[in-house]
């Protein structure tokens, strides 16, 4: 299903400018995560950074977007599933950081109910794990 930026912005209540279509146009062009330093080389001049802060940090205030922290503890964003809200994010996914690439997966694997203790709430769970990605894995094997 090709992503609607327009409409995403619309179903948020969020004005669609040029730049927020942009950012949601880059964030969906691939299946993992990218960093705020990544966003601002592939946009260049076309957005300032401190706009697009701004941009990123609306997109995940509103449900848009989610989050992850990288090894070197670089925010990672990647689009949240149609189910979150500015209520909710249903982002309790396990998230693989592969250590030899740095590329930031979100897996298809939910991360159990954690029950949490008598006045504790618990707003997000965040589950990551480190390794290697069948990417790297196979250019790892092919140069054995």
């Amino acid at each position: 299903m090709k992503l609607d930026p327009v409409n995403i912005l619309k179903e948020h209540d969020l004005k669609h400018t040029k730049q927020r279509v942009r950012v949601l146009e880059e964030i969906a062009l691939d299946t993992v995560a990218i960093s705020q330093p990544e966003l601002e080389k592939k946009l260049g001049k076309e957005i300032d950074r401190v706009t697009l802060y701004r941009i990123l940090n609306t997109y995940e205030e509103k449900g848009i977007v989610h989050r992850i922290m990288d090894l070197n503890g670089t925010a990672n964003y990647a689009l949240c599933s149609s189910a979150c809200s500015e209520d909710h994010h249903h982002d309790e996914h396990v998230h693989f950081n592969c250590t030899t690439c740095g590329k930031i997966y979100c897996l298809e694997v939910t991360v159990p109910k954690i029950k949490m203790p008598a006045g504790f709430t618990a707003k997000t769970v965040n589950t990551t794990t480190y390794g290697t990605c069948e990417k790297c894995n196979a250019l790892i094997a092919a140069s054995a």
